[in-house]
Formats: C-alpha cells, structure tokens, sequence
C-alpha cells in the first residue's frame, strides 16, 4: 500500500513512531483469560438477575 504523505511527512510520522514513548512492550493476547473472565461476568450476571427476581416474586 503506498502512503498518501508527502516524503517529508512520511519521514515526520516514522520519527515520531519510532520515539521511545511509543515502543511500548505488550504482553501477549491471552484468549483463554478472556474468555473466562466473560464466562465469569454472563454467569454472575445471570445468578443476580435470579437472587434479583425471586426478590420480586
């Protein structure tokens, strides 16, 4: 894909990319931990909405 900046532009963006600000290290993406903490959320909520409706009832 070529860019759409001028060089001089494309030279400014580069530099600021490669500042030591924006090197910032990230851990890896755990799926596993994502998943669990959604199970963990649909469940709760789903356990509240029931202590919630016998309140009701």
């Amino acid at each position: 894909m070529t860019s759409r900046l001028s060089p001089e532009d494309q030279q400014k963006v580069d530099q600021y990319l490669s500042a030591p600000q924006h090197q910032v290290e990230r851990q890896p993406f755990r799926v596993w931990r994502l998943l669990t903490v959604v199970l963990v959320v649909v469940i709760g909520l789903g356990l509240l909405s029931r202590f919630l409706s016998r309140l009701v009832l």
